[in-house]
């Protein structure tokens, strides 16, 4: 018997299911045709210096004022965002999405699945 007690889908994918997930292949098709967008890697500025897509803004997430700089963007723009397996990324687009963001696309997969899908074509 299950315990009812017990959350059997980890609140990180609960959260997930409520984005706009997209595959590295449908990122990079929607960052194409999708003006004045904005792309936002979360991860640690070393992390972010080892590789990152190109055109992307590093937002470290285990900052001090992380949440201070997502709220001097505008909610308005279109943003997508990613890290490196999908984890923090997800709790970005949460709250952005609670702080009044609405056109927020997720990597799914992160940048470990952008780079085993393209290789070194998104290494900067």
């Amino acid at each position: 018997m299950t315990d009812p007690t017990i959350c059997e889908i980890p609140r990180w994918q609960q959260l997930k299911r409520q984005l706009n997930n997209l595959t590295p292949a449908e990122f990079k098709a929607a960052l194409a045709e999708t003006p004045d967008v904005v792309l936002i890697d979360v991860r640690t500025p070393a992390e972010f210096e080892a590789g990152h897509i190109p055109g992307a803004v590093n937002i470290n997430y285990l900052a001090y004022d992380f949440w201070d700089t997502l709220e001097r963007l505008d909610p308005q723009r279109t943003y997508f965002i990613y890290c490196r397996t999908s984890r923090r990324s997800v709790r970005t687009c949460t709250l952005m999405r609670n702080g009044g963001f609405k056109k927020i696309y997720h990597l799914d997969g992160g940048w470990n699945l952008w780079s085993e899908t393209f290789g070194d074509g998104g290494i900067r």
